[in-house]
């Protein structure tokens, strides 16, 4: 078999799932959206018909009203939603048992070692079709290849309710046409540092040579060539394999939009603070932080940077985190902040500086260990940072959390 990895993609599921509770919508214009009142107020998922309307998933409801002044709005379930992601698996998992998540509403599964009992890619891809459908009363889009990525790209081709076989002979006849932002990962920035280099298909990607990819996006640009070339071989994980984390985050859309100083560095130590914690629980350093800024109109930017040497202490993060936020300088509204932590390695596995300052950063590590087992043992307000103390006491904040 040629052709054994299957993307599964369930049909605007959100959307999907409330109209079998809520039949009346399925033929009207319809989208799941968060509590506008609440600061939430985002379409989080809609159906074809609000789709054709030109509404898009995280605008703000207002401005879907704008464009489907009829469109009916119904609140997510999302007991509902993982329910049925788990009678889907379930169905996946009488094929194999290779299925690995990719959020709720997607899988990919390997299937090479199936096809003496239920036939190749394709003939399979077309069973799990028909019975989701059957079955669950959802549609979903599967694309079937020799590897995940191109799988993903074939489930994204047709839909709903579709089957698409992207194979080597597919590579330079279709999916080199593509846009570059069809390719997993390629989000608005890359795209737009890959139309800078003057690329702007799947195909030009290819055929661009790798040390130029290398030197305009660093490791990002490798990764995209071996993506475009078809040359992806990461496996599809055991349905039973716990997954490792890439990165651990913390984000919080605030009450009131903000602009003070204060406010920020206030708001993003207690996210380093939270970030720092994980990454200690689960015995992990990070490399990178990354910010994500959002302001009223849900204009969004990220940046990242190294984080020399990997720590695992809010301090650092917290640093890394507000250097980041001075450097953009847009005077923003601010509707939400968010840290992440990325380009983890093992907290006992970090090589040893020699710099000053290395050792405060050891110190403060082994503090907020010790502030950890405080937390557990007495709850998690029973220690606080001196900032946030400041706060509370009126005496205003010098922007430094827990001393080192």
């Amino acid at each position: 078999m040629e052709n054994g990895i299957l993307h599964v993609d369930m049909n605007n599921f959100y959307a999907s799932v409330e109209t079998l509770y809520a039949p009346q919508y399925r033929d009207v214009p319809m989208a799941v959206a968060g509590d506008e009142k609440s600061r939430h107020g985002i379409i989080l998922a809609k159906n074809a018909l609000a789709k054709q309307r030109g509404v898009q998933t995280a605008e703000t409801i207002g401005q879907a009203l704008k464009k489907c002044p009829e469109l009916k709005l119904l609140p997510p379930h999302h007991d509902r939603y993982a329910y049925f992601s788990r009678r889907a698996k379930a169905i996946y998992c009488e094929y194999t048992d290779r299925v690995e998540s990719f959020g709720l509403d997607e899988c990919w599964l390997d299937v090479y070692g199936s096809e003496r009992l239920f036939g190749d890619g394709e003939q399979i891809a077309q069973t799990l079709r028909k019975r989701i459908r059957e079955e669950l009363g959802l549609t979903v889009s599967i694309g079937v290849s020799f590897n995940k990525i191109f799988a993903k790209l074939g489930s994204d081709y047709k839909k709903p309710d579709a089957v698409t076989v992207f194979g080597r002979a597919e590579m330079e006849s279709i999916i080199w046409k593509m846009p570059c932002d069809a390719l997993l990962f390629v989000g608005p920035s890359t795209r737009r540092a890959l139309e800078k280099m003057g690329l702007h298909t799947i195909g030009e990607i290819a055929r661009t040579p790798l040390p130029a990819l290398r030197k305009g996006l660093g490791r990002m640009g490798e990764t995209l060539w071996l993506y475009a070339n078809g040359r992806d071989d990461s496996p599809v994980r055991r349905v039973d394999t716990p997954e490792e984390a890439k990165s651990i985050g913390n984000s919080v859309t605030l009450p009131r939009d903000i602009t003070g100083e204060e406010e920020v560095r206030q708001t993003l130590l207690s996210l380093a603070e939270t970030v720092a914690g994980r990454l200690r629980a689960q015995g992990v350093k990070a490399g990178e932080v990354q910010l994500t800024i959002r302001n009223k109109d849900f204009e969004e930017i990220q940046r990242q940077c190294p984080l020399e040497p990997p720590a695992c202490d809010s301090q650092s993060i917290y640093r890394t985190a507000l250097e980041l936020y001075h450097r953009e300088k847009k005077h923003w509204a601010i509707r939400l902040l968010g840290i992440r932590a990325g380009h983890l390695t093992d907290k006992n596995g970090g090589q040893l500086s020699f710099f000053t300052g290395e050792e405060r950063r050891e110190r403060r590590e082994k503090l907020e260990t010790a502030v950890d087992a405080l937390r557990a043992k007495y709850g998690k307000n029973s220690v606080s940072p001196a900032l946030t103390l400041n706060e509370k006491h009126g005496k205003g904040g010098t922007g430094h959390g827990t001393a080192g």
